[in-house]
């Protein structure tokens, strides 16, 4: 038999519409510190802007000199800073649940009070639940950007940032120099010892050429076997010194392959960005000088000339 719902529960009740409307008007009117942090917080997921926020609120409310914050998120050091100085420290490792969600660390000229750390600390615990929401929705956008076999940005993380270093490039008339690579007869690789071998070679490939990198070069997996290697502030002549290097390292690679050890040797091309040239020009530039490479003979590097 179908039950009816009774007539109380199905008829809204006037007080506690009443109470919903005079708990919003609270909320958006007169908001205390707490509430009006939240307010902030809820309405972003980027983490440097919610790391901005709370250096806000909390500089109202216990003076700082300077403000760091540091995460380590999908293979990648997310730093943040606010202001200069300061030889009085105080740091809060922010944990939820057990997790970590980085370290927060304030510094100033005199040494904090303990009721000014207590007030930190009823900010942080305010705040904890938006920061760890905007890691994870950083930890998602860097895994969309992450090649999943490697751990390398991947050719959509390179597309986007080819994009930044041409108009950067324009911008400021500085050298970007760009190297696509590429493994030699890598087919008879996975042909003949397996994709595992392939695959652990692949990723061998990636951390000997960030090994021969500076901390302002990146490194992408373009897609199979072939990476490519972004350079700023890099000409034509250092780029290809670049690309020799990465060219050693790789043949410097031995992988156990059940009988022996497997070396591959990697082909080169080299192309620097000119003015006003849109990326998508620039990377076929580089492309044409990497086929050039392989028609070559291989294990080689040939330039794409910027002149002439």
């Amino acid at each position: 038999m179908k039950q009816i719902p009774s007539i109380e529960r199905s008829i809204a009740q006037p007080h506690k519409l009443a109470e919903l409307r005079q708990a919003q008007k609270d909320w958006s009117t007169t908001p205390d510190v707490l509430t009006r942090l939240t307010q902030r917080l809820l309405t972003t997921l980027s983490l440097e802007t919610q790391l901005g926020i709370v250096a806000d609120e909390l500089g109202g409310i216990v003076p700082f000199d300077s403000l760091n914050y540091r995460h380590r998120i999908a293979r990648q050091d997310f730093i943040f800073a606010s202001g200069l100085g300061g030889q009085h420290k105080c740091e809060y490792r922010l944990n939820l649940e057990g997790v970590s969600y980085g370290t927060l660390t304030l510094f100033r000229r005199r040494k904090f009070s303990d009721e000014e750390l207590e007030g930190i600390e009823t900010i942080l615990g305010a705040a904890i639940c938006p920061l760890r929401n905007a890691c994870h929705y950083l930890t998602i956008e860097q895994a969309a950007l992450t090649d999943s076999l490697t751990g390398i940005p991947n050719k959509r993380a390179l597309d986007d940032t080819l994009l930044r270093a041409s108009q950067l490039s324009d911008r400021h008339d500085e050298c970007y120099s760009l190297i696509l690579c590429d493994l030699d007869h890598f087919k008879s690789v996975n042909d003949n010892h397996g994709h595992v071998v392939g695959d652990h070679l692949l990723q061998e490939t990636a951390e000997g050429i960030e090994r021969t990198l500076r901390t302002s070069d990146s490194v992408y997996r373009f897609g199979g076997e072939e990476f490519a290697i972004l350079l700023p502030h890099t000409s034509e002549q250092g780029a290809r010194d670049v690309a020799d290097r990465i060219r050693k390292a790789i043949k410097d690679i031995l992988v156990d392959c059940g009988d022996g050890k497997l070396s591959v040797t990697a082909s080169c091309g080299v192309a620097t960005h000119l003015e006003n040239e849109p990326p998508e020009h620039w990377l076929a530039r580089a492309d044409d000088a990497l086929y050039h490479a392989k028609r070559q003979g291989r294990n080689c590097t040939r330039v794409f000339a910027s002149i002439g």
